[in-house]
């Protein structure tokens, strides 16, 4: 099941809040129009999006839309309840045979197990699953690569082009000197786009890109979790057995609280 990452939205919008009371108690809400600039934010978002397009491909940059999706929208999963998905596909495995989990397909949900459940009853190999399973990891952590890359990139080049659209400013200004009265204003709107670009870079890109990986490992972590119980289905392996060697991955402090509680439950994927 996936949520909303409320931390990321928390986040996002309390920085954007907090800089903007920040700019009204130093000044005043009349001279905190200075920096909304269409102008300035044109200049920076534009150029960044140019940018972006000429170093990375259109595959590269909807992988990275996707990434950006599912680092807001989040999967959520509960070590404890694949712990006892896969003890009792493992007992059914054991009393009825590998061929009897078929019926259990629809009712998995996660794509992943499916698809190693699916290939048990096929009757690979342990190590063809494996194989088959890891290749698929290898894809995913390249497609959340890809997002870390580009969003890193991206908050390399955003305050670039702030500075940019700084120096654009300053030369517009330098062009009409006359009036020693307007310099002071066009400077500040000149350094309106630098604001944008670190604004971008250190409130959107870069911490998104940090979350992005974070998630990355969890996300391997997890997967590595499967592949284990889903080898230990397909090898026949006790039950018990299989449980014990599931709940290492469990923290400490979750099995002490959910040994009274498990019991033989089943829980839907």
């Amino acid at each position: 099941m996936k949520k909303i990452d409320i931390m990321t939205l928390i986040g996002i919008i309390g920085g954007l809040l907090l800089l903007a009371g920040a700019i009204v108690v130093a000044g005043s809400l009349a001279g905190a129009k200075i920096f909304f600039s269409l102008s300035s934010f044109l200049t920076t978002v534009g150029g960044l999006i140019a940018s972006i397009m000429v170093n990375f491909n259109t595959k590269e940059i909807k992988e990275t839309t996707t990434s950006i999706r599912e680092t807001i929208f989040q999967r959520e999963y509960n070590i404890r309840e694949l712990v006892e998905n896969f003890v009792n596909l493992a007992t059914m495995a054991r009393r009825e045979g590998l061929l009897a989990l078929d019926n259990k397909i629809d009712e998995i949900e996660d794509p992943f197990i499916k698809k190693g459940i699916l290939l048990t009853v096929d009757g690979l190999e342990a190590e063809v699953i494996r194989e088959i399973l890891t290749a698929e990891i290898v894809a995913i952590e390249e497609k959340q690569r890809i997002g870390k890359t580009v969003l890193e990139k991206a908050g390399e080049m955003a305050p670039a082009w702030g500075m940019i659209g700084t120096l654009v400013g300053l030369i517009l200004m330098l062009q009409n000197l006359d009036d020693p009265k307007t310099i002071g204003p066009s400077m500040a709107l000149a350094l309106i786009t630098t604001f944008y670009g670190a604004v971008l870079a250190n409130l959107f890109f870069i911490p998104l890109s940090g979350k992005l990986g974070n998630r990355t490992e969890y996300e391997l972590y997890i997967k590595q979790i499967m592949i284990e119980g889903i080898l230990g289905v397909q090898s026949g392996q006790n039950p018990k057995l299989l449980r014990e060697k599931l709940e290492v991955f469990v923290d400490t402090e979750e099995v002490e609280v959910g040994e009274a509680t498990v019991a033989n439950e089943e829980v839907a994927f």
